[in-house]
Parts: C-alpha cells; sequence; structure tokens
C-alpha cells in the first residue's frame, strides 16, 4: 500500500515538474517576485493578477530549476488561484510545515482540500537538502503577497 501511494506521489511530482502548469509570464501582473534557492540553482519569478477583491485571479510562473522545485511551483499556482492573501499565507505556512515534518497537524479543514492536493511533496522531509526546493516557491509567493520583490530558500 505504502509503495503504491509513494508511486503516485512520485508520478505527480514528475508530471508536474516535465509539465508545469501555470508556467508562463503574465504580463499584466500586479505582484511579482523573483526566488533563489543560491545552494542548488533554482530561480523562479512568479506572477499575480489579484480579482478587485484582492484574492488571487491568476497565478503563474517562469524560471528553471528541479522536478521538485518546478514541481512544488506548478502545485502551489493551483491551489493559491481564488484565495485571498491571508488564505494564501495560511496555505504557505502549512504547506512549509508539511513539507519539513511530513505531515501538517495543525492543518485544520479550513484548507484541507488544498493540503491533499500538496500531499505527494510531503515526502522531500525525508531528504532535507530537498526541503528548499519544494519551499521556494511558496517563500517566493509570500513575497509577491507582501510587496517584496525578492525571496530566498535561505
Amino acid at each position: 500500500m505504502f509503495d503504491d501511494l509513494r508511486d503516485l506521489y512520485q508520478e505527480v511530482i514528475l508530471d508536474h515538474g516535465r509539465r508545469p502548469r501555470n508556467f508562463r509570464r503574465l504580463e499584466d501582473a500586479d505582484r511579482t517576485a523573483r526566488g533563489d534557492n543560491p545552494m542548488c540553482g533554482d530561480r523562479l519569478e512568479l506572477f499575480l493578477k489579484l480579482a478587485p477583491d484582492g484574492s488571487i485571479a491568476e497565478a503563474a510562473f517562469q524560471g528553471r530549476g528541479c522536478a521538485i522545485s518546478t514541481a512544488s511551483a506548478s502545485l502551489m499556482t493551483e491551489t493559491v488561484t481564488g484565495k485571498s492573501a491571508a488564505q494564501a499565507h495560511a496555505l504557505s505556512d502549512q504547506f512549509r510545515a508539511l513539507a519539513m515534518t511530513g505531515s501538517c497537524p495543525d492543518c485544520g479543514e479550513a484548507l484541507s482540500e488544498e493540503m491533499e492536493r500538496l500531499q505527494p511533496l510531503s515526502g522531500v522531509h525525508e531528504f532535507p537538502s530537498r526541503v528548499k526546493c519544494a519551499t521556494l516557491a511558496w517563500h517566493t509567493l509570500n513575497a509577491a503577497l507582501d510587496g517584496a520583490k525578492e525571496a530566498s530558500s535561505e
């Protein structure tokens, strides 16, 4: 059972790494930020288009990085679309806990569906050097939402 689940998670990561969703520049983005992981060379630029109510109407990214970094950014852009800034920040906090520990005991029900979609990346906790790859997009999201232009996984 666990081997089947691990295989499924690996397939999700490989799929998003090879064919990332929302991999493009948003020319009319309201917020942008660049993320850098100096330890391995992962780099990305995140673009956010905000709705009139301030929620994230569209999220996209460009850059280069390993399969984990790219898959995380791809999954992130899918899960934050439609969320308010507060919800996106909360999701980011929960994802970082998931990436560092492999679980998220304090996630609660509010964003449970989103956290289930991000579950394939939970295995990075077994490889501490890869946690920064998985969390780079999320640090960059927080920077963009907070009006900063740059983020680092350090």
